[in-house]
């Protein structure tokens, strides 16, 4: 990989999350990553060992990311669970996008995971998805 595959920027007293992909599933896979990585600090040593489905859908691709993102936080917070990697599938069906993936993590261990930002949700605040060159582009803020 020759790209930072995600990173945060500074919003005012929020912070944008963006995740960068040659594919538009992976840029999304990507600032899902980011969206962890904020939460958790030591993130990198969250254990990708078991799946959690995710279905989502949206008529545009900025409502799927901030739709995406917002599911996985409220799967996260009922089920008690950190997310580590995710695979993603997006097709159009009809007006609509369709998100099929699945979160791979664990159960949140305070022994263990270091937490980071408590992050209450995505925004529609600087929303966007776009192919730039090469890559595409997946971002949002995300209300801390």
């Amino acid at each position: 990989m020759n790209f930072t595959p995600y990173e945060t920027f500074e919003h005012g007293a929020d912070i944008g999350v963006r995740g960068y992909g040659r594919t538009l599933e992976e840029a999304f896979a990507n600032g899902a990553r980011a969206l962890f990585a904020l939460m958790v600090e030591n993130f990198e040593e969250v254990s990708p060992r078991e799946k959690t489905p995710v279905t989502v859908s949206a008529e545009l691709l900025d409502e799927l990311f901030v739709t995406w993102l917002n599911r996985l936080l409220t799967l996260s917070a009922l089920e008690h669970r950190v997310f580590a990697d995710f695979e993603v599938e997006i097709r159009r069906e009809g007006q609509e996008f369709r998100l099929t993936g699945q979160a791979w993590g664990e159960p949140f261990d305070p022994e263990r995971h270091l937490l980071g930002v408590e992050v209450k949700g995505a925004t529609f605040t600087l929303a966007r998805v776009e192919k730039e060159g090469d890559l595409w582009v997946a971002q949002c803020v995300v209300d801390v």
